[in-house]
């Protein structure tokens, strides 16, 4: 991936709206790749006073959309399964890391890891893409596929 196309993608996920209101911060991208940051504060708490399953799923999404995008053309998710290990601590911080396992022109398939700040396993997933094909609209227009 060359410099040019990593920018984007850094500074397009600064404006994703629901990516800022939970605070996500995409750290890393190359193609297959993606790190992505979040902070667990109180306000993604579930009525257990943890860390709401829904707030580390969005962590992992993000991470999964940027890494099978990350080759200028749309990918859409069409399956994620999810496992929770371990609840992280308030004030945690938690960061997804997605490693694209296997590609072909039409899927693509994805581990995504959750840890925190100690190196603890806190949520694993596997997910698919399916290429659409189309050019992602903010990326400078290139040769055709």
């Amino acid at each position: 991936m060359d410099a040019q196309k990593a920018k984007a993608f850094l500074e397009q996920a600064k404006r994703e709206p629901f990516a800022r209101k939970l605070g996500l911060e995409l750290l890393e991208v190359r193609e297959g790749y993606a790190k992505v940051r979040m902070i667990v504060t109180e306000d993604m708490g579930n009525m257990f006073g943890m860390c709401h399953g829904g707030a580390i799923f969005s962590l992992m999404d993000e991470a999964f959309q940027v890494a099978c995008n990350s080759y200028g053309t749309w990918a859409v998710a069409l399956h994620v399964g999810v496992s929770y290990h371990s609840p992280p601590q308030l004030g945690s911080t938690l960061l997804a890391e997605a490693h694209e396992v296997h590609k072909t022109k039409r899927t693509g398939h994805y581990r995504i890891e959750v840890r925190d700040e100690k190196g603890e396993l806190i949520a694993s997933c596997h997910a698919i893409a399916y290429r659409k094909g189309s050019q992602i609209p903010f990326l400078e227009k290139g040769p055709p596929e």
